[in-house]
């Protein structure tokens, strides 16, 4: 399949001379991207080129197959945008502020409000849709947002920090919500956040970004699997014996805490031989699992790149 964003050497200096994005080269697939990022990295920098409000210095791209320099007004009506900041008018109801967003994409003003009381109702917005818009909790806010950014039902959502402000019980919600777009209706969505768990449990596919250069980009599967495979076996007994019998067959091992090993190999690990092993230590296998590194390893490890560089 075509990606959805395609960008070619895309570079962005402002005028103050700040180099926000540096040679960047990426293709996202459609379904669910997570981009993660330190402050000043360059998300927003992208985000803005991404929807035409900004022109790159240099380099050349595609959003759901239109130049970024052709059209973008098209590509502004193919996608909804959730911003980090406040966006609404004082004094309009949050049902008429969904409604003058569907009219702006075009919609009659009938049609506009019967688009607006049902992505509220998706939104899980109830009579409070009929309170002015700055009267509104952080959290109603974020979902305010997040229906105008649904109205015109787009091919593709781009989401920043959209769990903000949030407590835990409605940051599922509105995880919950974005997967049930990408999966119902087909909705690709780019999710820019520094919330790495609504990463890990929402998307796909990770992009990381740092110093404006793609650090990395790829499944979230692919990511998290170690350099060289490894897996944590947990024993009942003596894990000395065990593990002097991992090390003398050429595997490397690491002690972890509740009796547990991190065992290491240049190929792929046969666990029937870690059963064998464990059986002429006089131990007992409780658990073998592959290890995972975690996003948290992930981030914390290309800004640790960054630092060493700067």
């Amino acid at each position: 399949m075509d990606p959805i964003i395609s960008l070619r050497s895309i570079t962005k200096r402002y005028h103050t001379g700040h180099l926000a994005l540096n040679d960047v080269s990426l293709e996202i697939p459609s379904g669910l991207t997570g981009m993660l990022g330190p402050n000043g990295a360059g998300k927003s920098t992208m985000i803005k080129i991404l929807l035409g409000l900004l022109k790159p210095s240099s380099g050349s791209g595609e959003v759901l197959g239109i130049p970024l320099d052709k059209d973008q007004v098209k590509i502004r009506s193919l996608v909804g945008y959730m911003p980090e900041d406040d966006c609404y008018i004082e004094g309009i109801s949050g049902v008429e502020m969904v409604q003058f967003a569907a009219q702006l994409n075009g919609y009659t003003r009938t049609e506009s409000l019967r688009r607006a009381h049902e992505v509220l109702d998706f939104c899980g917005m109830e009579q409070e849709r009929y309170r002015p818009a700055d009267t509104y909790s952080t959290g109603m806010r974020q979902k305010l947002k997040f229906a105008q950014a649904i109205v015109h039902d787009p091919q593709l959502l781009i989401l920043d920090e959209p769990t903000s402000g949030l407590d835990p019980g409605e940051r599922q919600l509105m995880l919950r919500r974005i997967k049930q777009l990408s999966e119902r209706l087909d909705m690709s969505v780019f999710i820019c956040t520094h919330i790495l768990p609504d990463v890990q449990d929402t998307c796909d596919y990770v992009v990381v970004i740092a110093a404006g250069e793609v650090r990395a980009a790829d499944t979230v599967e692919t990511l998290q699997s170690p350099p060289s495979p490894s897996v944590e076996v947990s024993v009942i007994g003596n894990i000395e014996d065990f593990q002097r019998i991992v090390n003398s067959n050429g595997y490397v091992t690491v002690t972890n805490a509740n009796n547990s090993l991190t065992v290491v190999g240049n190929d792929l690990i046969d666990s029937n031989k870690m059963w064998h092993w464990a059986t002429e230590a006089g131990v007992s296998i409780s658990s073998l699992t592959p290890t995972r590194q975690s996003l948290d390893q992930i981030f914390l490890q290309v800004i640790s790149e960054e630092d060493h560089a700067n």
